[in-house]
């Protein structure tokens, strides 16, 4: 989709929309905003309790604004209004409930840029990697209402008594608390919240709070389309309001996506009350690159797989394995493109690569530069924090990375790319499976019989040959190992929000 006026992207335009259109100090619950007070100081909330947030501009590392952050008291509201809306909600007409999804989709199209211009400024996003997100989360509210409107209500099951008739059908699954990240505002909701109401639950929605700008926007949208109240909640919070919902005991489902840390906590919490979960947690995924495969055209998946949002991507391909007889050519050439990366103000339509998302996360970057350093690592490019405003890293690359170093088994999440040569395939299959996380994969190949074959193989759950990481809304997404339960869109993200019913009587 293109922006319909090109001088509408400017910060000081997404510093308007800002002041103008989001609603900062507020939670959207029971289909209306309401306004966020500070803890009385004799409660015993008020201790812990920050009233102010700051939300800042990753280019600059100044404020843009700031607001306060929900407490269990939001909570608490939001889940009663999901619960009271539940009954009539998960009972609407498939039609309707397509509708209400279609209607997203139309009001997002129409705050088009609006939305872009809010994730450059608070997520530090070029332009055309923005775009692209905004664009990706229509595409999953319109895929998620021509699915449900699909799906059979009743189905016959053929069984072996001609006596009996057996009906399936699908229910959804409950209320559920669906916590985002920060590094895909508005997809990562979108791959969560409409197979949700496509199924017929109700929800509270908590985004990041270090991300709020761009997806506040949602609760004015739903507001704007007369969604029925307390059917989406959201709670701008920190991990205290995401506790305070995996714990609620009127919660029925809870889908994460974030770090493997907080995916282990969120996990131990469902289990009181056994809670059906999914999880979208941490990757190392391995980008193999075959003898036969053209260099040029290799160098880009690369950097499009490492460098894109500033290597802030679960599925970044992190780990370059390259046929060793075209090492030194990938090399070289991977070198000069990288280096030739434009960084800087995702508003300037000639960024490449902007900064992270936050101080907190360049001190991340730069504890892993730190140890590589320590543990002598080779540096082809990079390895240092830019010495400038804001958040940003250098585009880097190691090579001859060992196994055994934390760069080449943790999950640095930012722009650091970490490569083995391989002799053979088999050696390049087994590097690619010696990981903790299995989310994703990339093969470059001329030979797209063997990079099938390879795909057979690599223990991932997504895996692209030949191409950019592109993700569509028809294929699910989700890995194995350490990196997650269950999958997100395609039919499978759907059947994440539901349960099977079974109906049995006399023919």
């Amino acid at each position: 989709m293109e922006m319909t006026n090109a001088n509408s992207l400017t910060r000081e335009s997404a510093i308007q929309t800002v002041h103008d259109e989001v609603m900062l100090n507020a939670a959207y619950i029971d289909g209306k905003w309401m306004t966020i007070e500070a803890p009385a100081t004799d409660t015993a909330d008020a201790d812990s309790y920050d009233s102010n947030y700051d939300l800042y501009d990753s280019n600059s590392g100044t404020i843009i604004a700031t607001t306060r952050l929900c407490t269990k008291v939001q909570v608490e509201l939001a889940v009663n209004a999901a619960s009271a809306a539940y009954p009539s909600w998960s009972q609407t007409a498939v039609s309707k409930r397509a509708s209400y999804l279609n209607a997203i989709a139309e009001t997002m199209e129409q705050q088009f840029d609006k939305l872009v211009g809010l994730s450059v400024l608070n997520n530090g996003k070029p332009i055309e990697e923005a775009k692209i997100d905004v664009s990706d989360a229509i595409a999953c509210y319109r895929y998620y209402a021509n699915l449900i409107t699909e799906q059979a209500t009743w189905s016959e099951v053929s069984t072996s008594e001609s006596s009996i008739r057996l009906l399936k059908t699908y229910a959804p699954v409950g209320i559920c608390a669906l916590i985002v990240p920060w590094n895909f505002p508005m997809v990562t909701t979108a791959w969560k919240l409409a197979p949700a109401l496509a199924a017929g639950c109700t929800v509270l929605l908590k985004p990041s709070e270090v991300t709020l700008l761009p997806e506040l926007m949602l609760g004015n949208i739903l507001s704007a389309i007369k969604l029925p109240k307390g059917v989406v909640n959201i709670l701008p919070g920190a991990a205290e309001v995401g506790a305070a919902m995996t714990c609620h005991p009127l919660i029925d489902k809870i889908s994460f996506t974030g770090s493997n840390a907080v995916g282990e906590k969120v996990m131990s919490q469902a289990a009181k009350g056994i809670k059906d979960i999914s999880l979208e947690l941490g990757g190392k995924s391995a980008i193999v690159v075959c003898a036969d495969a053209d260099i040029d055209h290799a160098c880009d998946l690369i950097i499009g797989g490492i460098f894109t949002n500033a290597g802030q991507i679960c599925s970044a391909t992190s780990r370059l394995l390259v046929h060793e007889s075209i090492a030194q050519s990938l090399f070289d050439t991977l070198k000069v493109k990288t280096e030739n990366l434009q960084i800087g103000d995702g508003f300037d339509t000639d960024t490449q690569m902007g900064p992270l998302v936050s101080e907190q996360q360049l001190n991340q970057v730069k504890k892993y530069f730190d140890i590589a350093t320590a543990e002598n690592l080779t540096c082809l490019t990079g390895g240092e924090v830019l010495n400038r405003q804001g958040y940003f890293a250098m585009p880097t690359i190691y090579t001859n990375v060992p196994v055994t170093s934390r760069l080449w088994t943790e999950e640095v999440f930012g722009p650091v790319l970490v490569s083995q040569t391989f002799t053979d395939h088999a050696e390049a299959i087994a590097l690619a499976n010696d990981s903790q996380f299995a989310l994703a994969a990339s093969i470059v190949s001329a030979d797209e019989t063997a990079a099938v074959e390879m795909a057979l193989q690599i223990q991932a759950g997504h895996i692209w040959i030949n191409e950019q990481q592109i993700v569509l809304p028809e294929s699910g997404w989700g890995g194995f190992k350490q990196s997650g339960i269950g999958r997100e869109l395609g039919v499978d993200g759907l059947s994440a929000y539901q349960k099977s019913k079974h109906v049995l009587f006399s023919h």
